[in-house]
């Protein structure tokens, strides 16, 4: 289920007349900073979700580059002790 939460952010100097330039009648893209808010945490989601993927990408690369006969055959409880460790 979706949730709304209500936000209050003051912003003022420089960062105000930004946002102003990009909302409203005069601005470029948005028709409220409400609009401009979400449309900013959106983009940051997927920066963060790419970065993501591109440390899961990096990992999987490394592990498949390495020679089959450096790996080591563990059971579960083998995996399980090593990682708490």
């Amino acid at each position: 289920m979706s949730r709304t939460t209500i936000m209050t952010v003051r912003v003022s100097g420089a960062l105000s007349e930004f946002v102003a330039t990009n909302v409203g009648e005069d601005g470029a893209a948005y028709e409220n900073v409400g609009e401009y808010i979400q449309d900013l945490i959106r983009r940051d989601k997927e920066r963060a979700e790419q970065e993501a993927f591109n440390r899961l990408k990096a990992e999987l690369t490394h592990a498949f580059a390495v020679l089959e006969e450096s790996y080591q055959q563990l059971t579960a409880v083998e995996v399980i002790a090593r990682n708490r460790a």
